[in-house]
Parts: structure tokens; sequence; C-alpha cells
């Protein structure tokens, strides 16, 4: 696929060895014209950069305005900006309500307003793409954040309605999950850092989604073995549960902490 002359917009690409810039450097190398956001506008040779808190409605459409002034209608957009919390020690419902609506807003209605913006232009062109970054969490668990496993399972959710509400639209949707990558979210996370399964670079990420778009898949694994967990998991539950409750009583909270 030529991604040459398309516009792409990214948001949660502030940060330089972050997912969200990796995906903007792929594009960008890809001819691309690239619109990236954050909480502060990133500033970035080639690229055009914007202030965004995702979790906010109007933030997200000024952000979308600007980009499509400066390089013209989006054509793939990528809901990159996630948090997450270490919220489990006390038990999985202990957090604040602060840390489940701070997760709410921004790791599902970061990707469902940008969605509601373009899905109305998209249809009338009969084309665009949208990518929701979920997680490995999304398909199976995250010890020790259930705020963040519980909404990157709705952002999923989501991105899965997307997908089949408009797929005869020439929509494509693209959720990608991967396991531990090598970013600020997982520095000093031991269990992330020794993991069995590889601590990525961002960069392989970036390859995956391509490869994903080109290939026309929903699921983005970059890390394979996700998906082979998956099915595990669907084909016995209480096996899954069992055998997260034992590596949850073998790993510290400070082992997972987000």
């Amino acid at each position: 696929m030529d991604f040459s002359g398309l516009h792409v917009a990214v948001t949660g690409a502030g940060a330089p060895t972050g997912i969200g810039r990796a995906f903007a450097n792929m594009f960008l190398a890809e001819g691309a014209k690239v619109s990236i956001s954050d909480l502060r506008a990133p500033q970035v040779d080639g690229m055009v950069g914007f202030a965004c808190d995702v979790g906010d409605e109007t933030a997200i459409n000024t952000f979308i305005d600007g980009a499509e002034a400066a390089n013209g209608p989006i054509d793939i957009f990528i809901a990159n900006a996630g948090v997450g919390f270490s919220d489990t020690r006390d038990g999985a419902a202990s957090a604040d309500n602060k840390a489940w609506e701070t997760s709410w807003a921004v790791n599902v209605m970061g990707a469902v307003y940008p969605a509601r913006r373009l899905t109305p232009g998209w249809k009338k062109r009969g084309a665009g793409c949208f990518v929701v970054v979920s997680s490995a969490a999304g398909l199976l668990n995250q010890i020790g954040s259930a705020s963040y496993s519980a909404t990157k399972h709705a952002v999923l959710g989501f991105a899965e309605a997307m997908a089949i509400e408009h797929k005869a639209d020439g929509i494509s949707v693209h959720a990608v999950c991967p396991q531990y990558v090598k970013t600020n979210m997982t520095k000093g996370m031991s269990f992330a850092e020794n993991n069995k399964d590889g601590l990525l670079e961002p960069s392989d990420v970036a390859q995956a989604l391509k490869s994903s778009i080109e290939k026309n898949e929903f699921l983005v694994l970059s890390h394979p073995i996700v998906g082979e967990y998956f099915k595990a998991k669907a084909m016995d539950y209480d096996r899954y549960i069992s055998g997260m409750a034992k590596l949850r009583s073998k790993v510290s909270q400070d082992d997972v902490k987000l």
C-alpha cells in the first residue's frame, strides 16, 4: 500500500521514544503528511504538532480542525494516547474515582470522540482508516491495574463495533494490542523488562501496524504470542483465570506498576 501523500493524525505522540512517535515517524518515512498531538504541542521536524487533551471532545475537534487546515482531510487517525495506574494494591475495585474516570476519558473516549467527528466524512468519501491502540491487556489482563484492563477491553470493544458498523462504508479499523514495549510506561517495571515474551521497540509496533493496514487485519499483534494466549483464554476461561491468579501471587505490585 502506498501511504505517500496520505494525511495521518496521531494522538499521544509527544514522547520521542513512545509508540505514538514511532507511528508518526514510520508514516513520515513512507511519505505521508503527519499531524501529531499531546498534552503539550510536540515540535518535530516534518510534522505539525498540536496540544490536545484527548479526554475533552472540544480539544479533539480543535486538533482535527488544525490538522486538516494544515494537511488536508485526515485519511488515517490513530487514537494512541493512553494512561495507566497501579490501582489494585487493596483490591480490584480499590482505586479512587479519579483514576477510573481519567482512564475512561483518555483510553476510551479518546477514541470515541475522533471517530464521532471523522466517520461522517469518511462515509461520504467511501474511505478512511481508524486505529485504536488497545493493549494485550485488552485481550488478556494487566495484573496490578483493573482500570487499565477494563478500559483497554472497552476500547477494543468499541473498535470492534466500528469495524462491524462501517465495513460496508469503506472504513478500515485496526486495534493495536502490543504486550510490553520499551516506553516510559514500562520503564522500571521489572515484570516487563524481564518478560519471557520480549520487550519490543516502539518501531516494531509501528511496523506491525503498517503490515496490518496493508493486509486489512483487524488485530495488530506485534507480539504474535498474544494471539495464542487469547485463543487459549477463549478455549478455557477458568484455566486462564487460575493461571493468572497464580501469576499474580508470584509478582509484587512494584513489579507490575504502571
